[in-house]
């Protein structure tokens, strides 16, 4: 369980976002935040290693790069900007079914009614805890938030089916894919909120919280969990991700949970947890996940 433990420390540590966002940065700059996100870590990892792709993973690690952290990202500020916090999370919340789905078709396993099942029970478990009387839909943000959850569904088992190369250790995998979702982050930063920010103590804290813990060390537990972990199991992980949130919003905002959220976080954390066991004898029905190889 010290491989789920690491892997799960990522979508923890994602869930603080929302409480560093509101508390420490600037507002009006969500894509500020999540270009700091990613590219300074990207930039000082690919210095310190001196480790390039090679051959196809310059256009693999690109696409992994762009799913995984820049298209994810913006997708998430859209979604976020344009739906109630709740609606928006429940939304994210779909990314373990869509991995379900994605495993038959990219990764040739049969389809498992044990993992769509809790994939289910943990959404609306999200849901529960998240969704106030307030919610409201869109519909730009509500294909946002699909989008994002289809983006980080899609990375996750793509970053699955190929592996990594011999030659890049964790730390130099997650390097390049934040270097690559920083630069696509860069021209779409600068398009849509121009100039950057004053930055002032707590914001200065803010951006290095998001960039070294929730990038760096975040993303290097998060790709190192893809290796070694089924593709299922690591995927409801993120589910952590609001019920931290909402976690934080109530220690340290105030935020009152009711007798219905407290429901959703035990149904949240019952799916969290099932999805590391093995599907029962009599409703398994997924071949052993391949691990992907290097091209």
């Amino acid at each position: 369980m010290s491989g789920v433990a690491l892997a799960a420390f990522a979508p923890a540590v994602w869930g603080t976002t929302y409480v560093v966002t509101t508390e420490l940065l600037p507002p009006g700059h969500p894509f500020f935040a999540g270009l700091l996100r990613a590219l300074p870590a990207g930039l000082i990892v690919l210095a310190a290693t001196r480790i390039l792709p090679n051959g196809q993973w310059w256009w693999k690690a690109s696409i992994l790069g762009v799913l995984n952290i820049g298209l994810l990202n913006a997708l998430l500020f859209v979604s976020a900007e344009r739906l109630p916090g709740g609606v928006a999370a429940t939304l994210a919340a779909a990314q373990p079914l869509i991995v379900a789905a994605l495993a038959v078709g990219v990764l040739r396993e049969r389809a498992s009614g044990w993992r769509v099942g809790w994939g289910v029970a943990g959404m609306a478990g999200v849901g529960l805890v998240v969704i106030g009387p307030d919610a409201a839909l869109d519909l730009v943000g509500v294909a946002a938030g699909l989008g994002s959850a289809a983006s980080m569904a899609l990375g996750l088992t793509l970053t699955k089916r190929w592996g990594r190369p011999a030659t890049a250790d964790p730390v130099t995998f997650a390097g390049w894919q934040l270097a690559a979702g920083g630069l696509f982050l860069l021209p779409l930063t600068a398009l849509v909120e121009g100039a950057p920010p004053a930055i002032d103590g707590p914001a200065a804290l803010g951006y290095l919280w998001l960039g070294l813990v929730g990038g760096l060390i975040a993303y290097v537990l998060w790709f190192r969990g893809i290796g070694t972990l089924p593709v299922t199991s690591i995927a409801v992980l993120v589910l952590l991700s609001p019920l931290v949130a909402a976690a934080l919003g109530a220690v340290l905002l105030g935020q009152t949970l009711g007798p219905v959220q407290v429901v959703g976080f035990a149904l949240s954390l019952a799916a969290i947890v099932a999805g590391q066991l093995p599907a029962p004898a009599r409703t398994a029905a997924s071949t052993p996940i391949q691990e992907g190889t290097s091209r």
